[in-house]
């Protein structure tokens, strides 16, 4: 993957007319191989096992926390100074979101697009809380809950909206 060159590159994204910076793919594929590697390599030394098959709750609950965890990394006004220097404010978006867009080129760009994208970085998040729960099962199924709290939350508040719109129209 390393070794893409930018002819490469430019003939990927022809089609497109737009910049695809495949080296900097490259490198946050890499670094995320890299970090779950590791995590591997420190779960066998220190004897943690992966469960033979997940439980449904846990299942559940990791889903419902990552599509809240990366939603609000990727898309919350106030967690945008954590994208600011790889991203670009593009417009409010409603609901306390906000849309943006990657800036720079190469590993820049390709990060940028990494946290402005819900479902790119629902990888990353399922990946991490996955990692809690083998290593601190008890605090990722808390933290899990509280990030599933935050969702139905959000879900009633949005439902509460459209019923009092239809209440007064």
């Amino acid at each position: 993957m390393a070794d893409i060159d930018s002819r490469t590159a430019r003939r990927y994204a022809r089609k497109a007319g737009d910049e695809r910076p495949l080296k900097g793919y490259a490198t946050v594929l890499g670094v995320f191989a890299t970090v779950a590697g590791a995590v591997a390599g420190v779960a066998r030394l220190t004897g943690r096992e992966l469960p033979e098959r997940p439980a449904v709750g846990d299942v559940a609950l990791l889903a419902v926390a990552t599509h809240k965890i990366s939603r609000l990394l990727t898309k919350d006004a106030i967690t945008s100074p954590i994208r600011a220097p790889f991203t670009e404010f593009e417009e409010a978006a409603g609901e306390a979101e906000l849309n943006e867009s990657p800036r720079g080129h190469g590993a820049r760009h390709a990060v940028g697009e990494l946290v402005t994208c819900p479902f790119c970085a629902g990888v990353w998040v399922a990946g991490g809380l996955a990692t809690g729960l083998v290593f601190a099962p008890r605090l990722t199924r808390f933290g899990m809950g509280v990030a599933a709290a935050v969702a139905g939350s959000d879900f009633l508040h949005l439902a509460y909206d459209v019923a009092k719109r239809k209440a007064s129209g």
